[in-house]
């Protein structure tokens, strides 16, 4: 069987609603978190499929977070192989700058539901084109060399890109909208919220109403991109 591996870099942001597309494409899931010392010696090269979650840190905070430069490091050398690789949000800026772009604050905090604009009709993500799916970062990055640039929000460009089949980055959470997990992000960050000019009562009832569907149209994106990966 065909092995993916996720790389959790905090325990409430899982794989969530990627879950059920991953192993119906024939994947046997592992998981590993970054604060696991068996980390530290993976060759990420290894997993047939590798997935990236999100996190609240930065990339450029990598005297905060020692491992960071590790991961980076070893993200690479896959990413030079062309080994099938999904990263969100986080995992997607990581992406972006093994690829040699630049990781920064943005202008504002995205948090909340609203779709995206997708640029390439024939993309995976044409599952998502006009459904709202959930955001939640602050940072954002400039455009790799020679990637695709997917879609974009009215608040970043770049929400998305890919690399030939095998390399997709995600920076919004279509994985998003059934998980009980969410309750943790917004304990966690509830100042991300109203930064964003939102409120934790509509957050909570947008995740209600819009959230089944948002995970609905993030799997059948997920699922059309594992058909085609190499």
């Amino acid at each position: 069987m065909k092995k993916a591996l996720i790389i959790r870099h905090v325990p409430y942001e899982g794989v969530a609603g990627y879950r059920a597309p991953i192993e119906a494409a024939g994947y046997d899931v592992d998981r590993i978190d970054v604060a696991d010392p068996a980390f530290a010696s993976l060759d990420l090269r290894e997993p047939d499929l590798l997935i990236m979650m999100g996190g609240p840190m930065g990339v450029y905070e990598q005297e905060q977070h020692p491992w960071i430069r590790c991961q980076m490091r070893r993200l690479a050398m896959r990413l030079e192989a062309d080994r099938p690789t999904l990263g969100v949000c986080f995992g997607a800026q990581m992406m972006a700058a093994a690829l040699g772009a630049e990781v920064y604050p943005g202008p504002r905090k995205e948090v909340g539901f609203h779709p995206v604009h997708v640029h390439a009709k024939d993309s995976p993500l044409r599952h998502i084109e006009g459904v709202p799916v959930l955001h939640w970062h602050g940072d954002t990055f400039t455009r790799p060399e020679g990637v695709e640039l997917l879609a974009a929000s009215h608040v970043y460009d770049h929400q998305a890109f890919r690399r030939g089949r095998n390399i997709l980055a995600l920076q919004f959470h279509a994985e998003m909208g059934m998980d009980p997990r969410f309750d943790a992000w917004i304990e966690q960050w509830p100042e991300s919220v109203v930064e964003a000019g939102g409120t934790e009562t509509d957050l909570r009832a947008a995740h209600a109403e819009l959230g089944p569907k948002a995970v609905a149209a993030g799997r059948a994106m997920i699922a059309e991109w594992l058909e085609g990966v190499g």
